[in-house]
């Protein structure tokens, strides 16, 4: 018996000890719940690695993504072969098909041209303001400018889509991300407002918010679109279709934080502040929004997909975004016609994009609905 007993100390010894949940604050439990979802974890690093791609775009694109090629008009994508260890593009000969009249281009295994990094080609402004020239990938072929490496094919008037889809992600990306802030930032103020001091306030706040949601904002924007000049900097057009959809989110924030705003006010926290003369700006700024914080960023999370797809779908109706500016609703403008789409499927790539965006979006809102759950 004491042999046994002897035995079976080490083991207890050295038993996982359980972890003391309540000495963990409440960003480690929400952290330690979203690490559990894998989805959620996958989502999370491909926006990360989109928004990164955004911001440096002009680095990761090839080529300039305005810049005109009449001699590679629908070209297809490059055919990528590896050849003494490295990534190469096979050349392309161009066929006119006396049928359909049009330039096909085949392939031309005998030759092929090395995928370089960190080449030099052609000069842009990174962040608006440091020139240079370097870009992440490209080919050099001796002594023939005209040979590009077109991962996702060209256009019809020869410009790089995958250039094109990477500015895109710049306004794309951003005016979903600064739109959804700004509504997110009124919706707090106003949703807080109305929850906390009640009575005719709240009255006047939800009646104010019905107002809008019922307004019909297609119109609204085909109004902007005739008043506007066509030819307005692209910078003005992105905050103006920003500030709109900031406008026309903010009253959804304000619903929510409503309903939690109500809940918390008739906490037994809330009420002992008061009864210990805190200030109505105290309490709001100590007991009201940082409880709400959580649930603000969750629901944020899934309004950013509409809001890229409601820049995406006015840019596509040329009421939001036009040309010369690229994002993604411009892009899908060239897919417009159906003998478009069945001869070069590729220019429905900008499509994907904004699926995969959406989606890394939604994966990332669920896991942080389950995350700030506290009965998670």
């Amino acid at each position: 018996m004491a042999t046994i007993a002897k035995d079976t100390q080490p083991q207890v010894s050295k038993a996982r000890k359980p972890e003391d949940v309540g000495q963990l604050s409440q960003r480690q439990l929400i952290w330690r719940r979203f690490k559990k979802n894998r989805l959620s974890i996958v989502g999370a690093a491909v926006l990360i690695v989109l928004y990164l791609v955004a911001i440096f775009a002009d680095f990761v694109a090839p080529y300039d993504p305005n810049e005109i090629d009449a001699s590679h008009q629908y070209a297809q994508p490059s055919t990528i072969v590896w050849v003494n260890g490295g990534p190469a593009i096979q050349g392309m000969r161009q066929v006119v098909d006396s049928a359909n009249f049009q330039i096909i281009y085949l392939p031309d295994p005998d030759t092929t041209y090395p995928i370089r990094w960190f080449v030099n080609g052609s000069m842009y402004l990174l962040w608006g303001f440091i020139p240079s020239n370097l870009h992440l990938f490209g080919v050099e072929s001796p002594g023939d400018a005209s040979i590009k490496v077109f991962l996702w094919g060209a256009d019809r008037q020869g410009r790089d889509v995958f250039s094109r889809v990477v500015k895109g992600a710049q306004v794309s990306l951003t005016i979903g991300f600064f739109g959804v802030l700004i509504s997110m930032v009124i919706g707090s103020i106003v949703g807080t407002a109305s929850g906390y001091f009640g009575g005719w306030i709240d009255n006047i706040i939800q009646r104010v918010i019905e107002l809008i949601q019922t307004f019909p904002f297609i119109s609204l924007f085909v109004a902007i679109a005739a008043a506007l000049p066509v030819n307005m900097p692209v910078v003005q057009r992105y905050l103006l279709i920003t500030m709109i959809l900031a406008l026309i989110t903010w009253t959804g924030f304000s619903r929510e934080v409503r309903g939690k705003v109500l809940s918390y006010r008739n906490a037994d926290y809330t009420a002992a502040a008061i009864a210990a003369g805190a200030s109505h700006w105290r309490v709001i700024t100590t007991h009201m929004i940082p409880n709400a914080l959580s649930h603000i960023i969750v629901v944020a999370s899934f309004a950013v997909p509409g809001a890229i797809a409601a820049e995406t779908a006015l840019s596509f109706l040329n009421l939001g975004m036009l040309p010369p500016a690229v994002s993604w609703g411009v892009l899908l403008q060239d897919a417009q016609q159906i003998k478009s789409v069945t001869l070069y499927p590729w220019l429905l790539i900008p499509l994907g994009s904004i699926v995969l965006a959406s989606l890394c979006l939604y994966l990332l809102g669920d896991g942080l609905r389950d995350a700030v759950d506290p009965y998670a």
